[in-house]
């Protein structure tokens, strides 16, 4: 009897080990698809707001949490994926955070190209993997080294990656980076003036809904 109790659970045990295995390896390679051009705008506001905090806040772990929300919220990627994807973002955007120079900034790129490589496998829109990779890393640098630019680069920059990305053009997206140009400025100045208020970080959270509103205006526009 106690032998026949030890093999049930025996095979119970391989069963259910072998029924997670089953679920990680569908969730982490099983081919999914999706319409990056359909999400909440205003949900991606939100988390966009939260994730500046933490970031500027220093704090890995939430920002880490929040881009997994995002992934799996808005552009809906299953669980364990979207946490792998989200900690190569979170990853970059510290490597990034500590460099002090270009050689510095371009260690993030790997993590870059691997998070944009992910998001490319379930989009139904085509991009250019490492393109788009290269011109997230560029409006990094330049907000970055904003005091060597004209204000339009950065748009510019923020324009030409959503270009990339949704393959449509540029021109369609300069609402929503010129928005999110003006949302850095309040937090970049304030700042440096002494520390971001609530009421700055309203203000950034309003214009930040603009501007992905207009994106999301701009990619289901009717072509």
């Amino acid at each position: 009897m106690a032998l026949r109790k030890r093999t049930k659970f025996a095979i119970a045990s391989v069963a259910a080990v072998a029924a997670v295995l089953s679920y990680c390896l569908v969730d982490l390679y099983w081919p999914r698809h999706t319409d990056i051009r359909t999400f909440d705008p205003d949900e991606v506001a939100r988390l966009d707001t939260a994730m500046w905090r933490s970031y500027y806040g220093r704090e890995r772990v939430r920002l880490f949490l929040e881009l997994g929300e995002v992934l799996r919220t808005q552009y809906r990627l299953p669980y364990l994926r979207s946490n792998v994807v989200a900690a190569k973002a979170a990853k970059a955007a510290f490597v990034f955070k500590d460099g002090k120079s270009r050689a510095d900034y371009e260690k993030a790129l790997p993590d870059l190209v691997s998070f944009y490589r992910e998001i490319r496998a379930v989009s139904t829109t085509r991009f250019d993997v490492d393109r788009a990779a290269r011109l997230e890393l560029e409006w990094w640098i330049v907000h970055r080294e904003r005091d060597r630019h004209d204000p339009n680069d950065l748009v510019v920059a923020l324009a030409g990656l959503a270009e990339e990305v949704y393959q449509l053009p540029a021109e369609s997206f300069m609402e929503h980076a010129r928005l999110r140009a003006e949302a850095m400025a309040i937090r970049d100045s304030r700042a440096a003036a002494g520390g971001v208020s609530e009421a700055d970080w309203s203000r950034i959270d309003e214009l930040l809904h603009q501007s992905w509103r207009s994106l999301h205006r701009a990619v289901n526009a009717p072509q």
